[in-house]
């Protein structure tokens, strides 16, 4: 049996184009992240971000307005999280933010809460409120260790 050289140039071509979609779906999903208009760079400080990732998504009410620029340790040893927001926002000074998940196991991202104060931020301000994440092995750790704490019911 004889090999084609037309069908093999045709296989290397079908395998060579799947690869390069591949290689292209993986670089437009790893860099899915907020592309909107920057500006407004704000920071918030945590006890624990619980696996937020730079890049991760800032939301107002589920809709993508931002994106986490870095995160750093304090001196005083908490997290801090740079955020480069929209700059068309008019965040109330006593807005919050949250780490939250999505879905069960998901990724992290945060979620901004809006104040109703009237003084907005500025780039550089700090957001004072935050919620931590919530760490789902710790909250296991913590059911478990109180369900079995070792009393038992004395019958007389």
């Amino acid at each position: 049996m004889t090999r084609s050289p037309t069908r093999d140039l045709l296989v290397g071509l079908f395998v060579l184009i799947g690869l390069v979609a591949v290689a292209y779906l993986s670089v437009g999903v790893a860099s899915e992240s907020y592309t909107g208009p920057g500006g407004l760079n704000v920071f918030a400080k945590f006890e624990q971000t619980g696996g937020l990732k730079s890049r991760a998504a800032v939301v107002i009410a589920g809709v993508k307005v931002g994106r986490v620029s870095s995160i750093s340790l304090t001196p005083d040893y908490r997290a801090r999280i740079d955020m480069d927001l929209d700059a068309s926002l008019k965040l109330p000074v006593d807005s919050s933010v949250s780490i939250v998940t999505a879905g069960l196991l998901g990724d992290r991202y945060l979620s901004l809460q809006l104040g109703g104060d009237d003084a907005t931020l500025k780039s550089g301000d700090e957001i004072t409120f935050t919620e931590s994440a919530v760490i789902l092995e710790r909250l296991i750790g913590k059911f478990l260790y109180n369900s079995g704490d070792g009393k038992s019911e004395k019958k007389e």
